[in-house]
């Protein structure tokens, strides 16, 4: 690394699925503050480095580059871990202080090459396993941030069916609770997505009992982003609205439905803050709704059901409990 930037850029950061909407406008964030090293961890290698491109364009002097990271793959998930450690170990790149577990999809009943259900095998035990695999790799003080998001709470009324929580080795069969057992596809996929978001909630808080000192997480709720990419599975007619017609509407969006409505920067400005903000030093185990700490949902603190997901996680991705 030239001496120059050795001067500058102190710290690596890690966002998954950073090549488009959240992932790259927290990546943006973080690369302003000019001392980050940012790297995305992306699945298609072509579109991660387009987004390089881009955020060279908008910070010039920031430090980013993309490394390949398919979460539906176990194996690509060991490789990238096995990869990054490498490099940090040989000062390829500064030391990793951030991880930003941000990927996520929702769609149709599928299954990963693994054979796990893929919403949950992608949004849950991708990033349970790239976690635990990454911290011995991480030098305090580090900060973990898990994208999750208010639908996993019944109560916000977000218009999303609520969780079906099963055994974690249920879910990860495609086997939802019986709140789910007579949906229709549709609701099936979106029940699905809400159900993973509750086990990132879990995962966040049962992380936080275990990490080292010096090391935090935090759950992260971004509210609604009209403009983004996870509507790329709906229906033609509901994707063109959400892509075009929604996101110039979102202040009366926010005056009409709820405060919860942000552009895709104000959400990736928000999300960056839980890496960098000093006013959160020392804070962990703690769920954020932008910019404020909220509770999240009343299941969510259920600890035997988040120490029964850590153990049957760990199992399936086969790492240490």
């Amino acid at each position: 690394m030239p001496s120059t930037l050795a001067n500058t850029v102190t710290r690596t950061a890690v966002i998954t699925g950073g090549n488009s909407g959240l992932g790259f406008a927290c990546a943006r964030s973080l690369l302003a503050s000019g001392d980050w090293h940012v790297v995305l961890a992306c699945r298609d290698p072509a579109r991660a480095e387009a987004a390089v491109e881009d955020l060279r364009r908008a910070a010039p002097s920031g430090r980013v580059e993309a490394m390949a990271l398919d979460l539906a793959s176990l194996a690509s998930v060991r490789a990238f871990a096995g990869d990054l450690a490498r490099r940090l170990a040989a000062a390829e790149l500064p030391p990793l202080r951030g991880l930003v577990c941000n990927a996520g999809v929702q769609g149709a009943r599928t299954f990963t090459g693994d054979g796990f259900e893929t919403t949950f095998g992608v949004n849950h035990l991708g990033h349970f396993l790239l976690v635990n695999l990454l911290l011995p790799s991480l030098t305090a003080p580090a900060r973990i941030a898990v994208v999750a998001s208010g639908v996993h709470d019944p109560a916000q009324k977000s218009g999303m069916p609520a969780p079906a929580w099963n055994q974690p080795a249920a879910l990860a069969r495609g086997e939802l609770g019986p709140a789910g057992a007579a949906d229709k596809p549709g609701t099936d996929s979106r029940r699905r997505y809400v159900t993973s978001k509750l086990a990132n909630v879990y995962f966040s808080y049962a992380l936080a009992r275990r990490l080292p000192s010096g090391v935090t997480v935090n759950a992260f709720d971004p509210g609604l982003m009209p403009g983004t990419g996870l509507a790329r599975e709906f229906p033609r007619p509901w994707r063109w609205i959400w892509l075009h017609v929604l996101p110039p509407l979102i202040p009366l969006l926010r005056l009409l439905l709820s405060p919860n409505i942000h552009t895709v920067d104000e959400s990736g400005g928000a999300l960056a803050r839980l890496l960098v903000d000093p006013a959160l030093d020392g804070t962990s185990g703690k769920y954020f709704e932008g910019r404020s700490e909220i509770r999240s949902s009343e299941e969510s603190y259920d600890q035997a059901r988040a120490a029964e997901l850590w153990d049957a996680s760990a199992m399936l991705t086969q790492v240490s409990r």
